[in-house]
């Protein structure tokens, strides 16, 4: 019996999960002999949540893998709100791990796409799937992450970016007066500064300053005392009776489409892709309505070209846990 450990690293909870491999059956990245979530901040250290965490177990780890909000540079990554560094070989050294790997989060979600079950996805636009075509995930939840599958001859092999830092690239007029607006408190304003879930944040802001649209007392009231504006913005557009919210999600769906289509173009990702992260099962109704799929395929000449290619929404709350084990399980069987 092999045991591997998967987990889900981040600012304010970590997930970890514990898997058993029994010979030739195959991998049921759901079925995970023990799971636990914990609050991150509570720990001053990574390593002391995975000692928690196995604490009385006495199967040995075969292999390792952690997804991780961020980049992972030489094994090391730094953990964004918390003060941990996380370094693969220390783990291995001071856990004793036989494999360790870390992922960027959206890296693991593209480790896990093989995986995806029918109820685990929504189809916006079938499209003509090339076999073994590049795969993406684009993956907007409080910021945006984009991450690619290729195929090497034998396998998918998942590739990390920093997508979502790329400049934001305005088509329209009020497209253009919010860069303005964003770039005055901001400077740089990156695809994240709109295209997440800070980013329908940012582009209500920018309505409201406009002074175009009325703001009704009780939202306004609520917004004050909200951690997060977002979902409160969220569900008074997609009820359609606020028009300062609507319009917000309306702008946030086509700059999405448009980063889904320039994503779609870079990477020719004719094997299909993913809209993973928090926000696209939150709006799957409004992603559904056509003017996300045009933005999408609004690239002149190579417009035929983006409606071929697969897109579906990512409905599994724990894609970036599940993509780590299928990555931990794929280094036991890793030369």
């Amino acid at each position: 019996m092999t045991t591997i450990l998967a987990g889900d690293i981040g600012g304010t909870k970590t997930t970890l999960a514990l898997y058993t491999l029994a010979g030739n059956v195959p991998f049921a990245v759901k079925q995970a002999l023990r799971q636990e979530t914990f609050a991150s901040a509570d720990y001053a250290t990574f390593e002391a949540i995975v000692s928690a965490f196995l604490a009385g177990s006495q199967q040995p780890i075969a292999a390792a893998s952690f997804g991780v909000a961020g980049p992972v540079l030489d094994g090391e990554a730094k953990i964004t709100n918390l003060p941990w560094t996380i370094n693969a070989q220390r783990l291995k050294t001071e856990l004793g791990f036989a494999r360790v790997a870390l992922l960027n989060d959206v890296e693991a979600t593209a480790c896990g796409l093989a995986h995806l079950g029918n109820d685990d996805f929504v189809t916006l636009n079938a499209g003509t799937p090339q076999a073994n075509g590049t795969m993406a995930v684009v993956a907007p939840g409080t910021g945006i992450g984009i991450a690619f599958l290729v195929w090497t001859g034998q396998h998918y092999r998942a590739l990390p970016t920093e997508g979502g830092h790329v400049s934001f690239a305005p088509r329209t007029a009020d497209e253009f007066a919010l860069l303005k607006f964003l770039e005055a408190r901001f400077g740089h304003v990156s695809v994240e500064r709109v295209a997440s879930g800070t980013g329908i944040a940012n582009i209500y802001a920018y309505f409201a300053a406009t002074g175009r649209f009325p703001i009704p007392k009780a939202l306004e009231a609520e917004l004050a005392t909200a951690d997060d504006p977002t979902p409160a913005i969220v569900r008074a557009g997609l009820g359609g009776a606020t028009p300062i919210c609507a319009a917000t999600l309306d702008l946030f769906v086509r700059v999405l489409g448009d980063v889904v289509g320039n994503v779609a173009l870079m990477l020719l990702a004719t094997g299909g892709i993913y809209l993973g992260g928090g926000m696209p099962p939150r709006l799957l109704t409004r992603l559904q309505r056509p003017d996300f799929l045009e933005a999408v395929c609004d690239k002149g000449r190579f417009g035929a070209l983006c409606r071929d290619i697969p897109l579906h929404v990512v409905l599994d709350p724990q894609a970036a846990l599940h993509g780590a084990a299928c990555n931990a399980h794929a280094l036991t069987t890793s030369p």
